[in-house]
């Protein structure tokens, strides 16, 4: 072993690292270098064979090339780094003066729009949402409802029914949301506060009507509730609603089996140059049912009509939504139209609040 050796080794070593293209490469020749079995590494276990004269001078010479050979290495690598970067950034690159790619954005649908705006209302007045099966008994969506046998929606015509059972008995889609009511209250006690959305199926098809749709529908029982109470509940949910708030209302005496007094409520409304619009005007419009719940039906459900008394109301989610969003045929609701969806439809992120106007 001799100097001009190592300045040799250390030399091939540098213009081997100034030559490497990629980063393997240099590892390759770090370690070929520097590793347990590396050629300066060797050099190093090799100084116990030479002299004692010699020693000092050769072991500084390695130190150094090691050095110089560590120091060309780190250079090196930056370099790659560097030069792998910009490789990486221009395959990278995006063109900004490239159009848009055109991305299909989900809409929320307008009845699962009017649903939480409705929601959000009752629920900022403290009702709690209650929900139910879609097939019912004929206890729970006729009887307990004081709807007489004779009645007409409990008509084939009118009504689905499922198979006879074996007792005779017979199962039915429910034709409203009330069932949910009759449920609430044979299995809890008053007071009661419910909300009760969901779908409702009857045998009708037309531009007004659906064999399935939506319904909303409320209850409150307690020992206190009067038509009072009944009036100023629906005229705040159809201010908030509508975004009117001076919106003219009335109550109609009408007739319902599960309701007495019952009434139909009424918003003030204008048609002129053709259109309709909600709010003050010299025109009418029935909006919802409502009324006091019928004695009858609260002794079917084991509540003590001399003790509790309570009001109850319903309306139509999808006419809510034609009449709020200006939507003229209820069948496009369900022609699962994307087109009309784009138009009709909400942004995932337009979640209705009162606090921000629904």
């Amino acid at each position: 072993m001799t100097s001009k050796n190592i300045d040799n080794l250390r030399d091939s070593l540098l213009s081997k690292i100034e030559s490497a293209a990629d980063l393997n490469s240099l590892d390759d020749i770090r370690v070929s270098a520097l590793g347990k079995q590396g050629s300066l590494t060797a050099l190093l276990k090799g100084l116990g064979k030479a002299s004692a004269e010699e020693r000092k001078p050769l072991g500084q010479a390695i130190n150094e090339a090691k050095v110089k050979i560590n120091n060309a290495i780190a250079i090196r690598k930056e370099f790659l780094d560097a030069q792998a970067l910009d490789l990486r950034l221009a395959s990278e690159a995006v063109d900004v003066t490239l159009p848009v790619r055109p991305e299909q954005e989900g809409k929320i649908h307008p009845i699962s729009q009017t649903i939480d705006e409705m929601v959000a209302i009752f629920c900022e007045m403290g009702f709690k949402v209650a929900e139910g099966p879609h097939i019912e008994t004929d206890f729970n969506n006729f009887t307990a409802l004081n709807i007489p046998p004779e009645h007409p929606a409990r008509q084939e015509h009118d009504t689905f029914y499922l198979p006879k059972k074996e007792d005779g008995s017979r199962l039915v889609l429910r034709t409203h949301t009330s069932p949910v009511q009759i449920r609430t209250m044979l299995s809890k006690k008053p007071p009661i506060r419910i909300i009760v959305p969901g779908r409702t199926f009857r045998a009708d098809y037309d531009a007004t009507h659906s064999p399935m749709f939506h319904q909303i529908e409320g209850l409150v029982i307690d020992q206190s509730t009067h038509m009072g109470h009944l009036k100023g509940c629906l005229i705040e949910f159809c201010r908030t609603f509508f975004g009117v708030s001076n919106l003219p209302s009335r109550f109609r005496p009408s007739y319902f089996p599960f309701t007495e007094p019952s009434a139909e409520m009424d918003i003030g409304c204008s048609r002129k140059g053709g259109g309709l619009t909600i709010g003050a005007g010299e025109d009418w419009l029935e909006i919802l049912g409502c009324g006091m719940v019928h004695p009858k039906v609260l002794a079917a459900c084991g509540i003590d009509s001399n003790l509790y008394q309570g009001f109850a109301f319903g309306l139509g989610i999808e006419r809510a939504a034609m009449l709020k969003y200006g939507i003229p045929d209820l069948r496009t609701f369900f022609d699962s139209d994307l087109r009309w969806l784009q138009h009709y439809g909400f942004l995932s992120h337009d979640i209705p609040s009162v606090a921000r106007g629904v």
